[in-house]
Parts: C-alpha cells; sequence; structure tokens
C-alpha cells in the first residue's frame, strides 16, 4: 500500500519555525561490524531511503554515491510488512514482495551492508485492526517484538521501522489503542534487539502516545521522522534529540525538486541530524538526488 497519498496533506507545516543549529556528522556502518567497500565518507545528515518493494528494488538504493564515492544514502527502508491479527493476537507478515526482497537477500540486502548502507524492515497495519498501538498488555508487545526480532536475526536485517498506519482499530473486535502499547513495544524491541536500529514514522496514535511519553522510552529510538511529504515538522518525542530527527519529508517521485531543495537547506540550517526520503523508484534519479544531496554534503550523486 502507497504511502504518496499523504503527500501535501498538510502544506501548512512547511512554514513553521524550526530550531538552533546543531552540527551533525553520519557515516553509515554497515552491519556485524565489517569494513565498507568503499573507504569515502561524508559529513552531514544521515539520509534515509524508502523503498516500495512492491514496485523496485531495494538494491537499487546502493547504486546512488555521491562524486567523492560515499554512499549518498545511509540506510535503506524495505517497505512495508505488516500487523496482521490471527484472530487472537498480532502476527507479523510479508508480502509475496517483501518476502521475495528477504528471500533474495544475496543481491537485495547484502550487498547495501557490504556498501555500508543499513537496510531496516518497515512494518504497519494490515486493515485488521492489529497495530503498534493497540497492545493490550505488555506480555502481548513483547509477544510481537519477538517476532520482529527473530525476522531480523534471520535475514540479517540492521533494524526495523514502526508506523501506526492502516490499522483500523478496532475491527475484528480488536481493542482500542493506549498509551502504554507503543513504549511496551520499544522497550521489548530494544532488549530483543540491542544495537539495532529502531525507527519511527511519526504519524497516528502512537505518535500522540510518544509525544506524552517519558524520555527513557524515546531514547531507546534511533531516529524519528516527519510523515508528511513536502513538508517540514521535527517530531516532539522527549528523549529524542534533533540529531536523531528528520523535518523534513522527500517522495522522490512526487514532491517538486525545488521543494526538496528548499527542505534540504532548512535541514542543514537547523541542524537537524536526518533527511529522509521516501518512494526511490528504479532507474537514475541522480539528478533529483543531487538536488538535496549538494546541498547536504556539497556533493553531487551518481548512478553507476
Amino acid at each position: 500500500m502507497k504511502k504518496s497519498m499523504k503527500f501535501g496533506i498538510v502544506a501548512a507545516l512547511a512554514a513553521m519555525v524550526a530550531a538552533p543549529l546543531v552540527p551533525t556528522a553520519a557515516t553509515a556502518a554497515p552491519a556485524g561490524g565489517a569494513t565498507p567497500a568503499a573507504a569515502a565518507t561524508k559529513s552531514g545528515p544521515t539520509s534515509i531511503a524508502y523503498v516500495e518493494v512492491n514496485n523496485d528494488q531495494l538494491s537499487n538504493v546502493g547504486r546512488y554515491t555521491l562524486s567523492n564515492g560515499a554512499n549518498a544514502f545511509d540506510v535503506a527502508i524495505i517497505f512495508a510488512a505488516n500487523i496482521n491479527w490471527n484472530g487472537s493476537k498480532a502476527v507479523l507478515y510479508n508480502n509475496d514482495k517483501v518476502q521475495a526482497t528477504l528471500d533474495a537477500a544475496a543481491t537485495q540486502i547484502k550487498p547495501l551492508q557490504a556498501k555500508g548502507i543499513k537496510v531496516s524492515l518497515s512494518i504497519l497495519g494490515n486493515h485488521q485492526g492489529a497495530g503498534i498501538a493497540n497492545f493490550p498488555s505488555q506480555a502481548a508487545a513483547q509477544d510481537f517484538a519477538s517476532q520482529v526480532a527473530a525476522t531480523v536475526t534471520k535475514y540479517g536485517l540492521d533494524g526495523v521501522d514502526l508506523d501506526d498506519e492502516y490499522s483500523d482499530y478496532g475491527t475484528n473486535g480488536t481493542p482500542q489503542p493506549n498509551d502504554q502499547s507503543i513504549g511496551w513495544l520499544i522497550t521489548a524491541l530494544r532488549a530483543d534487539m540491542p544495537g539495532k536500529l529502531i525507527s519511527f514514522y511519526d504519524i497516528g496514535p502512537a505518535s500522540s502516545s510518544l509525544s506524552k511519553a517519558s524520555s527513557t522510552i524515546g531514547s531507546k529510538l534511533n531516529y524519528a521522522w516527519n510523515p508528511y511529504y513536502g513538508t517540514y515538522s521535527a517530531p516532539s518525542i522527549p528523549g529524542l534529540g534533533k540529531s536523531s530527527l528528520s523535518a523534513a519529508a522527500v517522495d522522490i517521485q512526487n514532491t517538486p525538486q525545488s521543494t526538496a531543495v528548499s527542505l534540504a537547506q532548512r535541514t542543514k540550517s537547523d541542524g537537524y541530524g536526518v533527511f529522509m526520503t521516501y518512494n526511490l523508484p528504479g532507474g537514475d534519479k541522480s539528478g533529483y538526488v543531487s538536488s538535496f544531496t549538494n546541498v547536504l554534503y556539497g556533493q553531487a550523486a551518481v548512478y553507476k
């Protein structure tokens, strides 16, 4: 299911005032502590690339480098696995395209990691009533976290991305969201996956809960980002600082290039440590990618 429907939903957010400069730097490390094939590095925000694997190849992320050979993107996110309801509990489900990407780890995942690009799996609801915001107990959240951790381990992934969309809470007699659910899940995931990435797509009831949560929970996240493409608005999660946030949200196939440039300029001037992009397609989009890498890193992007 595409997220691109969100493009332009809240364009008014683009005018929000940002916070002062905090310098950041990002050089992605590969899974398992291996040395990346490319020694080149860059200084600037961590760059995120979601890929709709129903339509495009994850491996395409690795074809983009900066002019000095450094990776244009630091984290590739497989979009997306689902949270299904089996009649009694939430279960992790991969559609055929997601499963094919995982099964093809040797060509889709490991080559990215060898370059120093981390690979995460996005997880979101599937219109069945189960989601990250309505686990009825800590034990239920821990059960689902164990499923996620097992998948991350099985396929050699670097982490997971949590997205509170398309759950249709209440369907199939499922409970409504509660404020403890997302904290239970993040805490369980961090315990099960020490050293792995946990990112949050800042939307839905889980977003509201996290904005009121303790800094202890927020500090267990690595990243969070604005979910509304073409706009600029940083998440507000106690315990998660500017170096871990993307105020910018860019849909590479739908956000005007001039807007992407503007969002990159604001990201750099305001000192946010992450720049999130979505919907990287197949083929050469280096002209568009260069429009923001030139701003963020002072280098154009090359497609190989």
